[in-house]
């Protein structure tokens, strides 16, 4: 056996802690690909859905769930002898949760951020937030980011995404632990770029989805995602990144697919925006839920000042979302700013 698949050898059961759609679908995954997977749910009705019918009535209802896949309420039922914990709840709630799960993480086990954000308040990335709080070391945590609409993977529809760990083995370990039919899986040890692609184009999607709820076709879409594509890369190279991630699955793959699918809430979100509907009404239209970009393009814009850098489309979704900006002045200063060489 080689050393990579040695590492991989020792993946074998994983806790998913959150059972939302993205928290579900990923556990699928895994589950498919031949792990045992422990799924944590806040309320009974769930995990008794999901353990008896086989399905996640909230999110994937019609979506059959794999026998490897089982669902608990008890946070030291789903961490018992995991070999890879999942965190799968949103960006701003994170840390509250992970301290509480904190006590019960078992040592040295990999950690896997799936949350797309940067922290309100802090700055920080998910993988920041997770070494602060359980207190370990930068290589022992992994995150997942690539073009991942969740319903999509669900009915396995084919796709990839970039697996990213400062620790090479581990992400590799990962790799093959989720690796499946329909589900392809590459490693990256940039985790600073792919943890900004999947933050930043949350943001871009909401300025995507504002222009088609004010009417705008592909040429104002295409734009947008190409010059949001260089905010994040500015940025990201501020910070460190490696800009070839950026050209990427967790770069220009999530961005793509983030911007222009129906199934992205951030798009969906926008769209209301740019119809002229309050922060309030799009989130009704929501039911009742908002999107990350809108609490992430506080944070981004604040991080992008810290070091410097210029992200107009996202400064204008921030203004938008919590100034008051219209939707048709948003886009007159974004198509008036001053000529400049690409």
């Amino acid at each position: 056996m080689t050393a990579a698949g040695s590492v991989a050898a020792g993946v074998r059961r994983v806790a998913v802690l959150g059972a939302g759609s993205w928290g579900t679908v990923l556990g699928k995954v895994l589950a498919d690909a031949g792990r045992e997977v422990r799924l944590l749910a806040r309320r009974a009705e769930v995990a008794d859905a999901v353990n008896g019918r086989r399905a996640n009535p909230d999110y994937l209802p019609d979506v059959r769930l794999p026998a490897l896949l089982t669902a608990t309420v008890d946070p030291e039922v789903a961490l018992d002898g995991a070999d890879a914990v999942v965190l799968a709840v949103p960006s701003q709630t994170l840390r509250a949760n992970l301290a509480a799960w904190r006590p019960l993480l078992p040592p040295g086990r990999t950690l896997v951020s799936v949350a797309k954000g940067v922290e309100l308040g802090t700055l920080k990335r998910m993988s920041e937030v997770v070494c602060e709080v359980a207190g370990v070391p930068a290589d022992q945590v992994a995150v997942i980011s690539g073009p991942n609409l969740a319903l999509e993977i669900a009915v396995e529809e084919p796709t990839a995404t970039v697996i990213a760990c400062t620790d090479h083995s581990r992400a590799v370990a990962l790799q093959h632990a989720c690796t499946t039919g329909y589900f392809r899986t590459y490693t990256n040890t940039d985790v600073v770029g792919c943890e900004l692609g999947g933050a930043v184009k949350n943001v871009i999607a909401l300025a995507c989805g504002i222009a088609t709820g004010m009417g705008f076709g592909d040429n104002t879409r295409a734009t947008l995602i190409t010059r949001g594509l260089a905010e994040t890369a500015r940025l990201g190279l501020a910070l460190g990144a490696d800009p070839l991630t950026f050209a990427g699955l967790a770069g220009l793959g999530d961005l793509v697919a983030t911007c222009s699918s129906p199934l992205s809430r951030n798009r969906t979100f926008g769209e209301h925006l740019g119809r002229g509907e309050s922060l309030a009404q799009a989130e009704a239209a929501n039911h009742g839920q908002v999107a990350e970009g809108v609490k992430s393009c506080l944070s981004v814009c604040e991080l992008a000042e810290r070091h410097g850098v210029e992200v107009p489309i996202a400064d204008a979704v921030r203004r938008v979302c919590h100034e008051g900006l219209s939707a048709s002045e948003m886009g007159k200063e974004l198509i008036t700013r001053a000529p400049r060489a690409e």
